[in-house]
């Protein structure tokens, strides 16, 4: 097993974000996480990432408690703008270089020049739809065994959807392990295999699509609906 996160909990004051969330992750496999907004999906994916600690539980990374060297095989991209507004296409692929060792400079520069990011351009003049492409594309650019990416189709276009959905195909090679929050379920029903639902902190259910299409010929919209 990939990840086991044991009775994992995140208070926050006096509000519970996450709670008691037993959950385990095969690796090489593509998970869809789907809730509401402020359902936990960003708190648990920022423990996974090693980015905050649980209040209570564990998180056990290929056997071994998730300790600090385990980030360096751990991508995570936030919701949040990660770049400096000076910087050009080519400053972030430094940028990254600089920060991780797994960075491959090559792929980041095929991935943007294939999405029309040229070096010079700079982030203060993208659109959010670039902007996202720019930040998949220096998250996929690392060879990680786990990417944790939190809403990387939300807020833009149907053609940059389309992109960053063939990135994560391509890049999603059976010996690393993809954790995807959104809330466009049939945008990543084609290639999502397990559906990980949380409401409210909770862990609603795990479903493995394929399994469930074949048993009952439901949509993940139709499962969505079900469980939540």
């Amino acid at each position: 097993m990939m990840m086991e996160c044991k009775e994992l909990t995140k208070w926050f004051g006096s509000k519970k974000a996450v709670s008691e969330m037993t959950l385990n992750l095969e690796g090489g496999k593509i998970y869809g996480l789907l809730g509401e907004n402020g359902s936990g999906k960003t708190t648990w994916m920022k423990m996974v990432a090693g980015l905050t600690l649980p209040s209570h539980g564990e998180i056990l990374y290929e056997g071994h408690p998730l300790c600090y060297h385990d980030k360096s095989e751990i991508a995570y991209m936030s919701t949040e703008p990660f770049f400096y507004d000076f910087m050009r296409v080519k400053d972030v692929g430094e940028y990254y270089g600089d920060f991780f060792e797994d960075f491959d400079a090559g792929r980041f520069v095929e991935m943007t020049e294939a999405m029309g990011l040229l070096s010079e351009m700079k982030v203060r003049n993208l659109s959010s739809g670039m902007n996202a492409k720019l930040k998949i594309a220096a998250t996929l650019a690392r060879k990680a065994k786990l990417y944790l990416l939190d809403e990387p189709l939300n807020g833009i276009d149907y053609k940059a959807r389309e992109e960053i959905i063939e990135l994560i195909i391509g890049t999603a090679d059976g010996t690393n392990t993809f954790v995807i929050s959104t809330h466009l379920l049939e945008e990543v029903e084609s290639f999502v295999e397990y559906a990980i639902f949380i409401r409210e902190g909770k862990l609603m259910d795990k479903v493995n699509l394929e399994s469930e299409r074949m048993k009952t010929g439901r949509s993940l919209t139709d499962i969505y609906m079900d469980i939540m």
